[in-house]
């Protein structure tokens, strides 16, 4: 294994050379790309339909084709779902991911063609693996077996020949045989549709095995790790895997995460490499150790525009292209994929961190706010709030969300939190004050808004039982998978309905 470790690393050093490339000349690969991709389209029908052979330019593009969302593609989604080829990608679909998203409960049927697991999501985990081994040399990662607790797949009601599920389940449903020697467990446990039962499987049959390294979102990984222990009475994951180097994570936000897996994974070179893989596409990998942004993936088959989030609710607003974005100001994400998603605003925000080359942080949602005093508080805001109450009361947040208290009868409005400790503040009530402090710095809106209590008082904030989150998650039929617990709401639905499972 030790020599087929430093073969396959070898391997993987060989991209380096091309995602160098695409960092010195960003601006040309996503030129190419956006050739590429309305070439390929032309054909089809909604390539017919917005004249695709006469597009010259970017200009041209936009002027053709209005941004759009789910809602706008659904028509075609669904004869696609029924078996109808051809409407927004030339080559056959016969996959779609399956998301439920977080901003709202309907379920969305995301098109996975050929080309975009080849040439995006199979790609980004090579690439994934392929940074690690440029990072750290001595990497003994293909001496074990990566344990990844994925989402599970059903075959589609509409047409047999269509299938559809999460999308781990979808990557690892058609990974090629060589990939699945490295993985663990096997599929008839990775794909179960059971979470509680999945997880009594997955611990159960991969306690014994070399695991060097795992991949998940953290919130369902730490109800594993927690279910191992208790099984085999150790301490630490170190004790049943202790050549554990490497975990990849996404889909949230890892600094609340932090030091849970500090505690149970006690290694000071255990290495964290955040990703940042949607339905729609993969778009980021974190190429350097040090935590806090991810370089923009830009030779995925995905051409990319970014949109001021002040001009989020203008009628016909204006993008930006890779070559006029700035530093530190948020954009909706706007792609255009090689599935056939054309000007699609998949609902995340981004920061750019560096434009040389292009790095970036997750700020957000686009819908997944709250505004309802003018206060624009966003996730980032939350999690950098909840980072700092923590750090000085040495809590440990398990999760949270978040809503507005609207006024009423002569009451001020304000937030209420209702948070998951891990480990419980000192003081709480120094917590919650150290919680508004440092909203009101990273965020002038709030602060003016909190200004003599004028339009905001002081958060309210509740400590919820261990374990309510996940109920509430298992109520909705949401445990699992891709499935998060939404962070920030402009409404009061999650919030009443978590206070009502607390009542």
């Amino acid at each position: 294994m030790t020599i087929l470790n430093s073969v396959v690393t070898w391997l993987m050093k060989k991209r380096i050379h091309q995602i160098e490339l695409f960092m010195k000349y960003p601006n040309d690969v996503q030129q190419e790309w956006f050739k590429q991709l309305i070439s390929n389209a032309e054909d089809t029908e909604w390539g017919k339909r917005h004249h695709y052979k006469s597009i010259n330019t970017v200009a041209d593009y936009k002027e053709r084709v209005p941004i759009q969302t789910y809602d706008t593609l659904k028509p075609y989604i669904e004869r696609m779902l029924k078996g109808e080829q051809n409407l927004l990608w030339p080559s056959e679909i016969r996959w779609f991911a399956k998301s439920s998203g977080t901003t709202n409960d309907r379920s969305k049927f995301i098109p996975v063609s050929e080309e975009s697991l080849e040439e995006c999501h199979f790609k980004g985990g090579k690439d994934m693996l392929t940074i690690y081994c440029n990072n750290r040399p001595d990497a003994q990662l293909f001496t074990g077996k990566s344990l990844t607790l994925g989402g599970s797949h059903q075959i589609g009601q509409l047409n047999t020949d269509i299938f559809f599920g999460d999308l781990s389940a979808v990557i690892m449903k058609n990974l090629p045989m060589w990939a699945e020697f490295y993985r663990t467990p096997d599929l008839t446990i990775a794909l179960l549709e059971n979470f509680e039962e999945k997880i009594e499987k997955m611990a159960h049959a991969t306690r014994n095995v070399n695991v060097t390294c795992i991949s998940g979102v953290p919130t369902w990984n730490i109800i594993l790790f927690k279910r191992i222990l208790e099984i085999t009475g150790k301490n630490n994951l170190l004790e049943i895997w202790p050549n554990l180097e490497l975990y990849f994570h996404g889909a949230v936000n890892f600094t609340p995460y932090r030091d849970q897996f500090k505690k149970l994974i006690p290694n000071a070179d255990m290495y964290y490499l955040e990703t940042y893989n949607a339905s729609e596409g993969f778009f980021g990998i974190q190429d350097r150790e040090e935590p806090g942004d991810m370089l923009l993936m830009l030779d995925y088959g995905i051409w990319y525009e970014f949109l001021p989030l002040e001009n989020i609710n203008d009628e016909n607003p204006d993008t930006l292209t890779l070559d006029e974005v700035e530093l530190g100001k948020n954009y909706a994400l706007i792609i255009s994929t090689n599935a056939g998603l054309w000007r699609y605003m998949i609902g995340d925000t981004v920061r750019f961190t560096s434009l040389d080359p292009f790095r970036i942080q997750i700020t957000g949602r686009t819908k997944h706010f709250i505004n309802a005093f003018g206060e624009e508080i966003i996730i980032d805001n939350a999690e950098r709030a909840l980072q700092e109450a923590c750090r000085q009361t040495e809590a440990i947040i398990r999760d949270y969300t978040a809503a507005p208290i609207y006024f009423s009868d002569n009451k001020g409005g304000g937030h209420e939190w209702i948070i998951e400790f891990e480990k419980h503040p000192g003081e709480f009530e120094r917590f919650v004050d150290l919680l508004d402090e440092t909203l009101r710095k990273v965020n002038s809106d709030y602060d003016a808004k909190r200004f003599k209590d004028m339009a905001l008082h002081r958060p309210r904030v509740h400590a919820a039982p261990n374990g309510t989150f996940v109920n509430w998650m298992k109520s909705r039929g949401k445990l699992g998978g891709q499935h998060k617990v939404p962070r920030l709401a402009n409404n009061r639905d999650y919030v009443e309905s978590i206070l009502g499972m607390m009542n």
